[in-house]
Order: structure tokens, then C-alpha cells, then sequence
């Protein structure tokens, strides 16, 4: 679930949309309501919202869908108030998870994902205890067949990217968040199309999990907490075997 993981959930979700099409809809629609609410309806103008769209089109979401959550966003039409909260949590094995949430009750949401805790071996974690074992980090992945590696790297390094990662199936490009965007909007005008780009957590340093029975507990655990209607995203600093992500 770190290195190669993200990669693998993102095949896991293309894999998952037409089995969970309706949530994973809802989920999109309450991240771009938050987007158009903190930063206007314009995508032009508004990365984050820019950056949600990109997830809309990848579960091919459609159009009418994203247009109704933008505007209640905007507060064109009515809308739900939603709040963002992080969890920082202990799972099996001590690796730490950071879970991110959007809630219309936090007091439920707060209540069901200590029930998951409780009934998957995890716990909360004291504040700092989690996130200051993740740092803010621009993430943009690419499949190899996508573009060369020497041209990637001049063009990445060119546009102010940190580092560009390859590995067998596709390259892990990363920026400082600040300049996320700038870069991202440099390689887009290269033709190169995206599976993901967005500033996420990632994990400082991981922790090797290969026990199969650890493993399965902390897939376990993961699994449930991304099924919870109100969690948008959960980050590990779990490093596991590849057959296992």
C-alpha cells in the first residue's frame, strides 16, 4: 500500500466502478462539492476542483452528475454542508494509517470508524502520532506504454518536478505541492494523459509487512475502512509483497 500501491488501488478502482458505481459517484460528487465550495465552480480557476475532475472522468462519471455537485458546491442549488476530517489510526502490525473523510455528522462517522477499529484490530492514534510519519507530496502516475523515459525525465526535471520514479508497469512522477499544479499543466501540454494526478500523503518511510496472516488483517482493515461512505481516501506507510497489493 506504499510504492507500487497506489498504482494497484487505482487499477482496483477502475476494476471496482461498475460493481460500485453509485458510491464511488457519491464519494466524487461530495469531493466536488468541498472543491467548488472552498474554491469556485470554474476549473480554471480552481485547481483542486480541476484535479477532482480528473477522478470524475476516470470513473466515467456522468456529465449531469458532476455539473448538479458543482452547483451545489457553488450553492447554486441546495446542498448538504460537509466537513473534511483526518483520522490518524494504528492497524495491525503498528502501521500507521491516515484515513480522510468528508461528513455531514461527525460524531457518526467518528463513532462507526472506531466500530471498524474495534472489530478489525486497529486503533485511533493520539494527534501527530500518524501524520507526522506522512508528508504532503504531489503524485502524478503514468502508464510506461504512455511515453519514453528519457523524454519523461527531461521534460519532468524541465518543469520542476522533484524526482521521476519507474517501475515495471508505470512512472511515479513527484512535485512539492506548491508546484503541483504548474508541473502537472506543463506535461499536459507535452499530450501526456494521466491516470492519476493529485497531492496526496505519502508515506515518509514504510514498514515491510510479508506475514501472510498480517497481511491479510491489514487488507482487511483497509478494505472496510475505504467501503465506509464518508472515507475518501486511506494512506499506510505499509510496504507489502506485490501479489498482496
Amino acid at each position: 500500500m506504499a510504492g507500487h500501491s497506489k498504482w494497484a488501488k487505482l487499477k482496483h478502482f477502475k476494476g471496482a466502478i461498475d460493481a460500485k458505481r453509485a458510491r464511488i459517484f457519491a464519494k466524487l460528487a461530495r469531493e466536488l462539492m468541498i472543491a467548488a465550495r472552498s474554491g469556485g465552480g470554474d476549473p480554471d480557476l480552481n485547481p483542486r476542483l480541476r484535479m477532482v475532475l480528473l477522478k470524475c472522468r476516470s470513473a466515467n462519471m456522468p456529465s449531469e452528475n458532476i455539473e448538479r455537485a458543482i452547483k451545489k458546491g457553488t450553492g447554486e442549488t441546495g446542498g448538504q454542508a460537509y466537513e473534511e476530517l483526518t483520522y490518524e489510526i494504528f492497524g495491525p502490525n503498528s502501521v500507521a494509517i491516515l484515513v480522510e473523510a468528508t461528513t455531514d455528522n461527525r460524531n457518526r462517522t467518528t463513532a462507526e470508524i472506531r466500530s471498524l477499529l474495534t472489530k478489525h484490530g486497529g486503533r485511533m492514534a493520539t494527534a501527530g502520532a500518524v501524520s507526522r510519519l506522512f508528508k504532503r507530496q504531489g503524485q502524478m502516475l503514468l502508464p510506461r506504454e504512455a511515453a519514453d523515459e528519457d523524454k519523461l525525465l527531461e521534460w519532468a526535471l524541465e518543469a520542476g518536478a522533484e524526482d521521476v520514479r519507474t517501475e515495471a508497469t508505470h512512472y511515479e512522477i513527484l512535485t512539492d505541492p506548491s508546484s503541483f499544479e504548474a508541473v502537472h499543466k506543463q506535461l499536459e501540454s507535452k499530450g501526456l494523459k494521466f491516470a492519476s494526478a493529485e497531492v496526496t500523503y505519502l508515506a515518509a518511510q514504510t514498514v515491510p509487512v510479508t506475514d501472510p496472516a498480517s497481511v491479510q488483517a491489514l487488507n482487511a482493515l483497509v478494505e472496510a475502512l475505504e467501503e465506509h461512505d464518508d472515507v475518501k481516501e486511506v494512506h499506510t506507510n505499509a510496504e507489502l509483497p506485490e501479489d498482496a497489493a
